[in-house]
């Protein structure tokens, strides 16, 4: 099969990978000239483990072709994939999908012969039906289906996620799309990965619903975190006891400074926009969104809480900024919120992140940029961990205590050891871990 991704961004370019690695033809498009000379050059533009290497391997052996050239990779493809940006609208919150209906209109005229083309983006429900209608406009003789084929990948896994999906979901109703999309994940059908084939209106909600349960997931451990530290119980305990109800399941309940990222904070505001539209308000997840902000805003005020009551005039070392481990991707990461307003308050800020410095530098000025744990403890009064990296869960405690100025960790994500840390001396504040989220000290 002969494949056009529009898009090499974070979902373009993985998925492009992984199906060149498939065995078909990819041409994968993108127009920013700088991408893609990093692109031809081997070089990935965002970080995620094994992306580079599949890259080389499949453009070496001619499957995988980064290139402008639209009309050509249009002109030759079976399937278009449309993967570009649909960020969050200014003002409304609503999905941007300016750039979905233009790639749609440029590639309108190069259509050749049967094409399926399908929104690999994230979109509002009804975006497939207004691609349709926007191409029989433009091209009332070019043989098409529009298919929606939403992607449900998390980036620090994004590969094996793509080649060992819990499911593959497609939107259509035309029957020789269906067949197309058979052919194209058949590699999948064989590994015994279950492909839907739903109505379109389906699947692009499907998308938008998982991720708002998924968030709503994470904010409700986080107040019950709350409830923990105010009733003494641990939120570790807790969440462990529920997550064996395979009803509930262990997945995302783990509590910390709020979510982030590319996908749940946009997708949730889509959805409450969509909904409203509708006049189906979703309720619970617009609560969601406001608790998730809030979080973010505590956590500061925690940190300064386990420093004494102030910052003004402390230095606080922060270890990770990007929203979650295995990325270098800072959008609305809990760090952008958390960082100012320890500057504001008068606090200076050390802090190292294993990928996300060259994202995260320009984003938070006035931040002091460290190459390791042990280099940003130096002379800091408190020491908070923000991403948990695996590095950050097998930190020397007696060599960061010894630079430090003060002895304090603030532990957003609970993945140090209390006992351990309270041995050492060290004032350690956990998340929702009862005694251990006063910031109490051994001895």
């Amino acid at each position: 099969m002969k494949i056009c991704m529009i898009g090499a961004g974070y979902v373009g370019l993985v998925s492009a990978a992984c199906f060149s690695d498939f065995g078909w033809t990819v041409n994968c498009v993108d127009n920013d000239p700088s991408r893609l000379a990093a692109l031809k050059a081997g070089q990935s533009p965002i970080y995620e483990p094994g992306l580079e290497a599949l890259m080389e391997r499949n453009v070496k052996a001619g499957r995988l072709v980064f290139t402008d050239d639209l009309k050509t990779a249009v002109a030759d493809a079976d399937v278009v994939f449309l993967a570009v940006g649909t960020p969050m609208r200014r003002g409304d919150g609503y999905a941007d999908l300016s750039y979905v209906f233009s790639a749609v209109e440029e590639a309108a005229q190069y259509l050749n012969g049967f094409t399926v083309i399908t929104t690999k983006s994230t979109v509002p429900v009804g975006t497939s039906r207004e691609i349709e209608r926007r191409l029989k406009a433009k091209r009332p003789d070019a043989d098409v289906a529009i298919c929606s084929n939403p992607e449900f990948l998390r980036e620090g896994s994004a590969i094996q996620d793509f080649t060992h999906p819990d499911r593959v979901l497609v939107g259509t109703d035309d029957p020789r799309a269906r067949d197309v999309m058979e052919r194209l994940y058949k590699p999948l059908a064989l590994r015994g990965s279950p492909v839907m084939f739903v109505e379109r209106e389906s699947a692009e909600l499907a998308k938008y619903a998982a991720n708002a349960f998924l968030a709503l997931k994470i904010s409700f451990i986080n107040e019950i975190a709350d409830v923990c530290e105010a009733v003494g119980a641990d939120v570790q305990e807790v969440a462990s006891a529920i997550g064996k109800d395979r009803r509930i399941g262990d997945k995302f309940l783990h509590p910390g400074p709020g979510y982030g990222g590319s996908c749940f904070p946009k997708d949730v505001s889509a959805l409450v926009r969509t909904a409203r539209e509708a006049r189906a308000p979703v309720s619970i997840i617009e609560q969601v969104e406001r608790v998730n902000h809030e979080r973010k805003l505590a956590m500061a005020v925690r940190i300064e809480a386990a420093a004494g009551g102030s910052v003004r005039g402390k230095t606080i070392a922060i270890l990770g900024v990007t929203f979650k481990p295995n990325t270098d991707d800072m959008r609305d990461a809990p760090s952008l919120l958390i960082v100012p307003m320890l500057q504001e308050r008068g606090a200076t800020v050390r802090a190292c992140d294993p990928q996300g410095r060259r994202q995260a530098e320009p984003m938070l000025p006035g931040v002091t940029w460290c190459e390791s744990a042990d280099e940003a403890a130096d002379g800091a009064d408190a020491l908070v961990i923000v991403t948990e990296w695996n590095e950050y869960r097998a930190l020397d405690l007696e060599a960061i205590k010894s630079r430090m100025a003060g002895s304090t960790i603030v532990d957003l994500r609970n993945v140090l050891d209390p006992e351990a840390v309270r041995e050492l001396g060290i004032t350690y504040t956990g998340i929702g871990r009862g005694k251990y989220s006063a910031g109490q000290k051994a001895g």
